[in-house]
């Protein structure tokens, strides 16, 4: 299937690494040119190396990497900036951001909201406010916010990724009301119980409060997901490519989850 992606143009964010990676290297493998980005220069360089190496059809396009930090506007500004000088045009959008510590409510910190309020909210405030403008003036594009299965049903523990990640569909939502005239798309994806680092230092915690083995707490996450195993990077970077695509012209404003029916909600 052509999904109509040679030469575009995307932007994926925290992208060295986990879901953020696979998806640079689904849209990179279509012929987009991507840009990807890291707090880290050499998670960023071994990144790129990794996504060049991934498809050996030559179809011309680049992987163009920006060490970045999302915590600071600044520093989203600078990353738009170079996007735009290096090609001149953003055509996909892919927020992504790290998940906020694993805790109860009373063990939160004041800082603790507040930097998950910026990593996980504000900073897609931020980018989006810069990028809407950048596709209106080219009559589309899209823009494609990776959150939690948490949006749909809390998770124990997990209240930072419950509370601002669900602020993120409530933007994301609004943006594609408001700018579906101007063509660009705007959606969400929920990933469940997947098998990133992310997945990994979840467990640890809780073998860590519980004095559970690691299987054990892991079979405690694989019981719960129909499909019976945990997900894979790339099973949700697949939905986001197709999201981007040509072939997606015609979805905007929704909360899809990818989490083998691990949400329950009929909705």
């Amino acid at each position: 299937m052509n999904l109509g992606l040679e030469k575009k143009v995307a932007l994926v964010l925290a992208s060295s690494k986990g879901l953020g990676f696979e998806c640079a290297k689904g849209l990179y493998q279509e012929g987009a040119n991507v840009v990807i980005c890291s707090r880290s220069e050499e998670n960023l360089k071994i990144a790129k190396e990794k996504i060049e190496d991934s498809y050996s059809v030559a179809l011309n396009n680049k992987v163009f990497s920006i060490v970045t930090d999302l915590m600071y506007e600044d520093h989203i500004k600078n990353l738009i900036e170079k996007t735009l000088k290096e090609f001149g045009r953003i055509d996909i959008l892919v927020h992504n951001a790290g998940g906020p510590p694993s805790k109860p409510i009373d063990k939160i910190s004041k800082e603790e909201w507040s930097n998950s309020i910026d990593l996980n909210l504000r900073s897609f405030i931020y980018i989006t406010d810069m990028v809407i403008p950048i596709m209106k003036k080219q009559k589309g594009g899209r823009i494609i916010a990776i959150t939690s299965v948490s949006v749909k049903q809390p998770l124990n523990n997990l209240v930072l990724s419950n509370t601002t990640r669900l602020g993120v569909v409530g933007f994301a939502k609004t943006l594609a009301n408001e700018y579906g005239k101007d063509n660009i798309l705007v959606n969400v994806v929920c990933p469940g119980p997947t098998l990133t680092n992310r997945m990994k230092e979840l467990i640890n915690t809780t073998v860590k409060d519980t004095g559970q083995t690691y299987a054990e707490v892991e079979k405690t996450w694989i019981e719960s997901i129909p499909l019976g195993r945990l997900g894979k990077p790339e099973e949700l970077a697949n939905l986001v490519v197709f999201l981007a695509s040509d072939k997606a012209s015609y979805i905007t404003g929704t909360a899809i989850q990818v989490d083998g029916g691990f949400v329950k909600n009929p909705l």
